[in-house]
């Protein structure tokens, strides 16, 4: 989808989307980082439906980026390393389908990209076992109530954000530095 001004639409779900949307949001060529849910059979599903593992919708972000700054290649290489792709319906204390590693793509090149990446990814052994994330169209995007946006700026000392986030954010900014947004 182009969105207007040039920008594109990618939607990951990597567990938890307060800390997803975190990482992306420091990246340069990212305009927007939505949370939301993806993936279900409710339509527009409330957080406390989509936590009881029922609905079928994973926790993902919605990002909108200018494809001349960062391509969706960068953007699937930030995915796949700031968070662990090796989980089935997991990440860290964060059990449930909602917390999959998933890729809902827009069109078959987005797909062909996210294939090449994990095959890549697999062949160079860098996880040190399989990549479980699901490759799935995406069908509808539901934003998240409006609490759940900025979470990680809005609540930095709550004791999730400070334990589980920060150290990721830290881990991210680090490892990309040449690629934050000035």
């Amino acid at each position: 989808m182009n969105s207007g001004e040039g920008l594109k639409r990618a939607v990951f779900g990597g567990g938890c989307f307060w800390c997803t949307e975190a990482v992306f949001q420091d990246l340069a060529g990212v305009r927007s980082v939505l949370p939301g849910y993806s993936g279900g059979t409710v339509p527009n599903p409330s957080y406390q439906q989509v936590c009881t593992d029922t609905t079928g919708h994973a926790e993902v972000v919605e990002l909108k980026y200018d494809p001349q700054v960062v391509s969706f290649e960068d953007l699937l290489g930030v995915f796949f390393s700031t968070h662990d792709p090796t989980t089935v319906d997991r990440q860290g204390n964060d059990v449930g389908s909602q917390y999959r590693s998933v890729i809902f793509y827009e069109d078959e090149e987005q797909k062909r990209q996210a294939e090449e990446m994990i095959s890549r990814l697999e062949s160079e052994g860098v996880f040190g076992a399989p990549i479980v994330t699901r490759l799935e169209p995406l069908e509808e995007f539901y934003e998240a109530e409006g609490y759940h946006r900025n979470y990680f700026r809005n609540n930095p000392d709550q004791p999730y954000c400070s334990v589980v986030i920060a150290p990721k954010v830290a881990k991210f900014r680090q490892k990309y530095s040449e690629k934050l947004r000035v």
